[in-house]
């Protein structure tokens, strides 16, 4: 029973370490090192180089969002072929049915995207 509480005592102690330091470090350490010379030029919004126009909160549409979403969600989706195609050989037939399973649910969000009009760029 020793042992047991043992282990649970190292993992507390780890999970503590680990919350605590990263914490310390950003709060404390951090203003300590990091060098602080604010000037009026280093306070304004930078935007490539070039000199700001407008306030800097201005609503995006949020076609914007949902479109670099799509193309997170199928490029995502598209890293998830590779092992598949990598050990498809030891898989065997099942392994094609789940992914021919896979391929249609990708289809089906591409065809409702479509539909919803959300590929279009205005």
């Amino acid at each position: 029973m020793d042992i047991y509480t043992n282990n649970y005592v190292i993992v507390a102690i780890f999970l503590i370490l680990g919350v605590l330091l990263p914490v310390a470090t950003v709060s404390f350490v951090g203003p300590l090192l990091r060098p602080k010379k604010p000037t009026a030029e280093k306070q304004t919004t930078y935007e490539s180089g070039n000199i700001p126009v407008g306030d800097s909160w201005v609503r995006f549409n949020v076609k914007y969002y949902i479109f670099a979403l799509m193309f997170v969600i199928f490029d995502v989706e598209t890293l998830f072929l590779y092992p598949w195609a990598v050990a498809y050989k030891e898989l065997g037939l099942f392994a094609l049915v789940e992914m021919a399973i896979f391929i249609t649910l990708l289809v089906v969000g591409l065809i409702y995207a479509w539909r919803k009009k959300v590929l279009e760029w205005n």
